[in-house]
């Protein structure tokens, strides 16, 4: 069953209404945050949860943890190698729920790997703005293992362990528009 609000067509996500972000351990005692800057998606809505679909574009150039030292490192062959991969890409593959708990499944790519992933979101409802235009909100997880996508770099600390830790959580604020 589709959402309650949402309307069948095309939805483009607002960029500027939206955050993909990332969480990962660093040196095993706290927690590097960031995001990516430059993301587009598109959610096309059928008449049914199966025949609905999300495809997003994450370009991987714009990674973005608030240090531009750590920022150059991981845009670099180390990690995302953004020279030769470009992009990141998420398409779902399936949908299920009800209600405002939804379970999506998709295929992530990054770094030239694609791994099945689920994403446990929220849909937060829908709303027109005050200039008419109908939006809808999701928000969303995942824990990937960056080794799972090629994203192996990694620096032995002297009092054991390792610098960048292997689980990376992914977090999704999507705000879309639909099609006027």
């Amino acid at each position: 069953m589709i959402p309650s609000g949402l309307t069948t067509g095309t939805w483009t996500l607002d960029g500027s209404h939206s955050e993909i972000g990332f969480t990962v351990r660093h040196a095993g005692i706290s927690k590097v945050r960031g995001n990516f800057d430059d993301v587009t998606a598109v959610m096309e809505i059928g008449p049914s949860l199966e025949d609905s679909t999300i495809n997003a574009v994450i370009q991987s150039a714009s990674f973005n943890s608030n240090d531009a030292n750590r920022d150059g490192h991981v845009k670099g062959a180390d990690f995302f190698d953004v020279e030769k991969f470009p992009e990141l890409t998420f398409a779902v593959t399936g949908i299920e729920g009800s209600g405002e708990t939804y379970r999506v499944a998709g295929d992530l790519t990054i770094k030239g790997t694609t791994r099945p992933v689920v994403l446990e979101t929220e849909f937060n409802g829908v709303a027109v703005d005050p200039f008419g235009a109908t939006r809808a909100g999701f928000s969303g997880s995942t824990v990937i293992s960056r080794k799972d996508f090629g994203l192996t770099w990694n620096a032995a600390l002297e009092t054991g362990g390792v610098l960048v830790g292997d689980k990376v959580t992914i977090s999704v604020d999507a705000a879309f528009v639909a099609a006027a």
